[in-house]
């Protein structure tokens, strides 16, 4: 039983000198990071397949309980959806290799025009995947929050690889409008779905969207806390990714999710212990 609890990134302007010392390397940020945080979401490898040497540092700056949640690359998702990608996929996996146990999950994250129709393109996708990870899938099509059949339909497609799927909880940030130029750009660019907090494996992962207002993100996460206990004492191990539209308290926030889920399971792991910069309070 553990829990895991991270951010967007491993790297943001704002935590310089508050969560990052400053100046510091860029070798040297994921290291800082994984004082605060033990997981992380791998997002920019959405945007290109990272060198193996680039992968092999980042296992290096983190300990061996560290994992990443590793997104597929979109020529794979969304330029291919799924369908001749092994040249794509075998350098993807090939590249992360030296991450080994600490890529917690590869995280395919679909586009929101994928639908039912699609899902048995993905289901052959699956199975062609090496079982020596574990996967993940995003869906961001109405449908498959609104109509329990598309639902079964998917849930039925990962069940026979053991896959998981990731909701993108944005529920608390549409609650009331936005009230920063932060927000008010997150309100035009992140998805508007029904909250799903149903687990298909023993290792679920959340992404959660809060807003710049810490006591405002602290309150919509409450659902949360619920439901990861609930997990914890089902035997299973969470993972869960805390975002703000600014993401500046981050992972001081992600820090408090965790603790607040330790007060009411004592038996939870904590979390390791920062690299000093200097005194923080979220309020």
């Amino acid at each position: 039983m553990r829990l895991h609890v991270g951010c967007a990134m491993w790297t943001h302007k704002s935590w310089q000198g508050r969560f990052l010392a400053h100046p510091l390397p860029s070798h040297e940020r994921l290291r800082h990071y994984a004082g605060w945080c033990n997981a992380v979401e791998g997002n920019t490898t959405f945007y290109a397949t990272p060198a193996r040497d680039t992968v092999a540092s980042w296992a290096r700056q983190t300990s061996a309980d560290f994992r990443f949640v590793i997104k597929l690359p979109k020529v794979i998702t969304h330029e291919r959806r799924l369908t001749d990608t092994d040249e794509a996929l075998h350098a993807f996996l090939t590249a992360i290799e030296p991450l080994g146990p600490r890529a917690h999950a590869l995280w395919i994250q679909l586009p929101g025009s994928f639908t039912p129709a699609d899902v048995p393109a993905l289901a052959r996708f699956l199975h062609r995947l090496t079982r020596s990870h574990r996967y993940a899938v995003e869906v961001r099509h109405p449908v498959f929050f609104n109509d329990p059949r598309a639902a079964r339909l998917l849930e039925g497609a990962l069940a026979t690889v053991a896959a998981e799927w990731i909701p993108f909880d944005t529920t608390a940030f549409f609650r009331s409008p936005p009230s920063s130029d932060a927000e008010r750009e997150a309100w035009t660019k992140k998805p508007r779905l029904p909250l799903r907090s149903l687990a298909l494996t023993d290792r679920p992962i959340v992404r959660y969207l809060g807003r710049d207002a810490a006591e405002r993100t602290i309150e919509g996460w409450q659902h949360w806390t619920d439901t990861v206990v609930e997990w914890l004492r089902e035997g299973r191990s969470p993972t869960v990714f805390v975002h703000t539209p600014d993401n500046a308290d981050a992972p001081l926030l992600a820090r408090r999710f965790h603790d607040e889920v330790r007060v009411r399971v004592p038996e939870l792991d904590a979390l390791p212990q920062p690299i000093p910069t200097e005194p923080l309070t979220l309020f």
